[in-house]
């Protein structure tokens, strides 16, 4: 079956196909979700030079736990092509394959559940506008997503041709002490001034997905990558340089080398989602965003400290020093309670815990005011 060929689709693999396997042997295709709608989908099967429509299995959306087990965009699927004399109805979608990676958030709104931006993406490049709303704090918080999501990012910071190109440079540098060990690249999308330097992550069978704020220049980045107008653009705001949404849906767009680009809508509020890809927390995106920070906390006299008024504790001698900077500092300790109450909501061992602590603290201040006051 030519569909089933290691080498049909850009970024199949030989894993893959041993994963594929049972569902081969009932007849299914492999596919790839190029495009999520509310209630259809869009897949690439094989050498199919188009997408075309599908639905899911009945039983794969009453199986769901929650929106993230559904199919989203970048994930493998096995796929039920329609009876060939049954017209032109929808392929059906019968599982979703494993995920190596899946960049989630927290959904907008109340309620706590993830929504998985995009699923099996080899690198996200998180991109900043080197305008008026260049913001290093919220570089942090979107790196540490995708350390956790099993992606490698790099920053692209857009709109290096504005007038003050000076600035360029310390501006780079700002972003490299943040974002230690990350590539940052900068260049100019609406020139085409350097873009080469995307290149390396750009080969065949690569995906790779772009994320961040609305106004950045993502729809402008992707359409230069590819050499068309592929996506609408829009200008920014003068007064705060926030653009309006261009992108409204997410899509795979194959690149003409063979890999994939992934844009996404600008997101205004980003929430960490606590869990990781391997389904255990988010801490391990936190430690390799804030490597400084945690080496320096490695230091303090007590394994637990909470870094407040703790005897030997080497995160507050750095403050004071100006070893760390605290801006940074808050940074980390915003992400960690962050990641902390999450866990908590999730987890009734957690739960009981804290219950217990304030308890504790609850009945340490009552004895305070009976020995102060008296009662």
């Amino acid at each position: 079956m030519p569909l089933f060929e290691a080498d049909s689709l850009p970024g199949w693999s030989a894993r893959r196909v041993a994963q594929f396997a049972p569902w081969h042997a009932r007849g299914s295709v492999p596919a790839r979700v190029v495009r999520a709608d509310r209630d259809r989908w869009h897949v690439l099967a094989g050498a199919e030079p188009d997408p075309r429509p599908a639905v899911i299995r009945g039983r794969l959306r009453h199986e769901a736990l929650g929106a993230e087990d559904l199919p989203t965009v970048g994930d493998w699927v096995a796929l039920a092509l329609p009876d060939p004399g049954a017209g032109d109805g929808p392929a059906v979608i019968e599982s979703v394959l494993p995920r190596d990676s899946a960049f989630r958030r927290k959904a907008a709104g109340r309620e706590t559940v993830a929504q998985v931006v995009a699923a099996n993406v080899d690198t996200v490049f998180l991109v900043a506008g080197l305008d008026g709303d260049f913001n290093p704090r919220r570089l942090e918080r979107y790196v540490t997503a995708i350390w956790e999501s099993g992606a490698q990012p790099v920053i692209v910071l857009n709109k290096a041709d504005l007038p003050d190109r000076g600035a360029v440079p310390a501006l780079v540098a700002e972003v490299e002490a943040v974002a230690i060990g990350v590539p940052v690249v900068a260049l100019s999308a609406r020139a085409g001034d350097g873009l080469e330097a995307l290149a390396p992550h750009l080969v065949a069978g690569r995906t790779v997905a772009l994320v961040g704020s609305s106004g950045v220049g993502k729809s402008t980045l992707v359409n230069a990558l590819l050499g068309e107008d592929r996506q609408a653009t829009g200008a920014v705001r003068e007064d705060d340089s926030r653009g309006r949404h261009t992108t409204s849906h997410r899509e795979l767009v194959p690149m003409p080398g063979g890999a994939f680009l992934l844009d996404t809508p600008g997101m205004r509020e980003f929430a960490l989602w606590g869990e990781g890809q391997d389904g255990g927390d988010a801490s391990g995106g936190l430690e390799a965003t804030f490597a400084d920070v945690e080496e320096i906390a490695a230091a303090c006299r007590f394994g637990d400290c909470a870094h407040e008024a703790e005897p030997g504790c080497a995160v507050r001698a750095a403050l004071a020093s100006g070893a760390l900077d605290p801006a940074r500092h808050a940074s980390w300790l915003k992400l960690r309670r962050e990641l902390r109450a999450f866990a908590i909501r999730h987890d009734r061992r957690l739960q009981r815990a804290e219950r217990a602590r304030w308890k504790t603290v609850s009945k340490t201040v009552k004895e305070h005011m009976k020995q102060k006051y008296g009662r």
